[in-house]
C-alpha cells in the first residue's frame, strides 16, 4: 500500500527495496521543447534511458506527447538525483547529460534562445515490464539554468507548480470506485 501512495508500482518499491539481482531498473528522462522539431516537421522529443542499448518503452496514456504509445529511448550517460519535498522548499533535481550527441545539443540550443519552457518528464522502467512507467504519475519538470557544450549538458529541474497539486493526490472518481454512484 505504501507503493501507491508514494506513486511507484509494487514491483519498482520491492526493487528498490530489495535490489534483486534480476530487477534491472532503466531511468528515462524525456525533454520537450516546441522548438524540438524531426526531419519530417513533426514535433519530437528527446528521450535518454541509462545505458548502453536503446530500450522501447510504452508511455503513460496521458503523457504530454505520444500518450500510451511505444517510443525509443536512446542510451545515454546522464546523472540526476530524485527531487527531495522538504517543508519550505521548491523540489528540484540537478541533471546532467554527458557526451550528448550533435542533436541533442543543437535541440536544446534552439531552445535555450526562446521563451517556453523546457520540460523534462521521469520515468523509471523496470526491463521486465516495458508497457509502462513504474510510476504513475511520472515527475514533470521545468528545466532552467541550461546549459550545453560539446560535452555536457547540464540544467535544473524544478517542481514549480507544486503548491497546486491536489490534495489528496489520488482522484476519487467513479470509475475506480463505483460505490460513490447509487
Amino acid at each position: 500500500m505504501a507503493a501507491a501512495k508514494s506513486g511507484l508500482s509494487e514491483a519498482l518499491a520491492e526493487a528498490y527495496a530489495s535490489a534483486p539481482a534480476d530487477a534491472v531498473i532503466f531511468d528515462t528522462i524525456e525533454i520537450r521543447h516546441p522548438a524540438f522539431i524531426d526531419d519530417d516537421g513533426k514535433p519530437t522529443a528527446i528521450r535518454v534511458v541509462i545505458g548502453y542499448e536503446e530500450i522501447e518503452a510504452r508511455l503513460e496514456d496521458d503523457a504530454p506527447m505520444d500518450a500510451g504509445k511505444v517510443v525509443k529511448f536512446i542510451p545515454g550517460a546522464f546523472r540526476f538525483s530524485l527531487p527531495g519535498f522538504e517543508a519550505g522548499s521548491v523540489p528540484s533535481m540537478r541533471i546532467s547529460l554527458d557526451n550528448a550527441s550533435r542533436e541533442v545539443t543543437s535541440h536544446l540550443e534552439q531552445a535555450i534562445a526562446q521563451t517556453a519552457r523546457i520540460e523534462v518528464t521521469y520515468r523509471p522502467y523496470l526491463a521486465s515490464d516495458l508497457s509502462a512507467p513504474q510510476m504513475d504519475p511520472p515527475y514533470t519538470m521545468t528545466l532552467t539554468n541550461v546549459h550545453a557544450d560539446v560535452f555536457q549538458v547540464t540544467g535544473t529541474a524544478t517542481l514549480s507548480d507544486v503548491h497546486n497539486w491536489p490534495f489528496p493526490r489520488r482522484r476519487y472518481t467513479p470509475d475506480d470506485f463505483p460505490g460513490l454512484v447509487r
